[in-house]
Formats: structure tokens, sequence, C-alpha cells
């Protein structure tokens, strides 16, 4: 039913999309707040170095045009969910036990559902990204921005997450190769692992860590940095 309702609110956005191709396909929900909004655009401007993207009055994302910096790639990714033919609706989900940082899940439409183009909600837990702490040069390359683009890369080229530990997969190696364009730390594995003793502790909280790896600018070797948070209050256990 959630996503049902989600399809419904954008649908004055999207009732003429058919007609009118310029319309963009990437949007946020109505009820979205507007210092969620300023957090993406500022992420994704950061990544993209599009200064003047922005969200217009009825949520519809847009690249801008000039940029200063930033990932090529990134900006790829970006403009072909703009100009593409799946709908992308980004919906606030924070506190959301099923929402772990970011998650994507495809939608229906309640009626014509012939005539309208294929729909995906990017849930975002806004509230998970504050919990996290760790190595400087880590938390650069793990946010709100970086999160969103993972889950449009499923969609617009369909990579896919590792089944294994150990692994990047196909989405994170290529969100790994924006990062290098914007000299940033890149994620080591996929998933988190439990931080030495958490699983085993007897206390409520269950700390994990995400391994992320940067090269040392005098030797070359790669230099390991963690992230860390509560499972127990981010979710994905």
């Amino acid at each position: 039913m959630v996503w049902l309702l989600i399809l419904i609110c954008v649908l004055p956005v999207h009732a003429n999309q058919h007609a009118n191709p310029k319309v963009n396909s990437v949007v946020c929900r109505p009820d979205l707040p507007a210092t969620h909004r300023h957090e993406i655009v500022e992420r994704l401007r950061e990544i993209t170095g599009w200064r003047d993207l922005h969200f217009d009055k009825h949520g519809s994302l847009h690249s801008g045009g000039a940029h200063s910096g930033g990932s090529a790639m990134a900006r790829e990714l970006l403009a072909a969910a703009i100009s593409g033919e799946q709908l992308l609706i980004l919906e606030d989900a924070s506190g959301r036990p099923d929402v772990a940082f970011c998650r994507v899940v495809e939608g229906r439409w309640i009626k014509d559902e012939a005539s309208r183009p294929p729909a995906h909600i990017v849930l975002i837990d806004f509230a998970d990204f504050t919990r996290v702490t760790g190595d400087r040069d880590a938390l650069a390359a793990f946010n709100v921005g970086w999160g969103v683009l993972h889950e449009i890369s499923h969609v617009v080229h369909d990579s896919l997450d590792p089944k294994h530990p150990g692994e990047v997969g196909n989405c994170e190696h290529l969100i790994n190769r924006m990062r290098r364009e914007c000299d940033l730390a890149e994620r080591a594995e996929y998933f988190f692992t439990f931080y030495p003793g958490a699983q085993r502790s007897e206390f409520k909280t269950r700390y994990v860590r995400l391994a992320f790896k940067q090269p040392r600018s005098t030797t070359g070797k790669q230099r390991r940095l963690w992230l860390m948070w509560d499972a127990t209050a981010v979710g994905g256990l």
C-alpha cells in the first residue's frame, strides 16, 4: 500500500510524461522535508560538480548544466536517470526498521498502469546517516548522496550487490570509480562486519564496522579506514 500511495502523489507531475518527454524522471515526494531535499542536493552537488543542481517547485530534480570538478561518471549516471524512461521517487524513510541507510523497491500504479512508466521508490533513512562515526576520509565517501547514487545505479544499470562477504559487487564497483574521480576513499567490501566482541556482547547495542581503503600518498600502499555504527539502531542485522 505504501508503494501505491507514493505513485498517486506524483501523478500530477508525470501525468503527461509521454506527451512531454522533457519531464524529469527523478522526483521527490511532496512531503519530503525541505531540510532533506537540501541535504540530497548539497551532497549530489559535491559528487557531480553540478553547482546548479536543484529540485524545482514540483519536486523534480534538475542537473543545471555547467559543472566544476566532481565525478564525470556520477554526472553520467544521474543524467541517465533524470532523462530515463523509469520514474525514480525519493522518499523519506527515516526510522523505518526495514531500511538501513537506503533501499530501492519497485512501485506499481493503481490505474492506467500500461500507459505509465516503470516506477521505483528510493527509500532514504536520513537518521541512519547521522548515527555513523569513524575515519573522516571514510565519512566523506559515505553519505546520503552516495547512498542515492547507489540505488539509482541499481535501476539504471540493473547492477547487483554481492552475495558473499569480502566482495564489493557490481554496483559499488561503479560507485567506487566515482569516488576515485572525486579523490575519495573507496569501499573495500559491501557487507559490514561485527566490531570485535560486539556479536557476543551482553549489551543491547551491536556495533558493526564497514571497511574503506585509500592509497597512501607517500608509499602507494592501501590505508585501511573504518566506519562504525550500532546495527540495532540502523538495522540490517
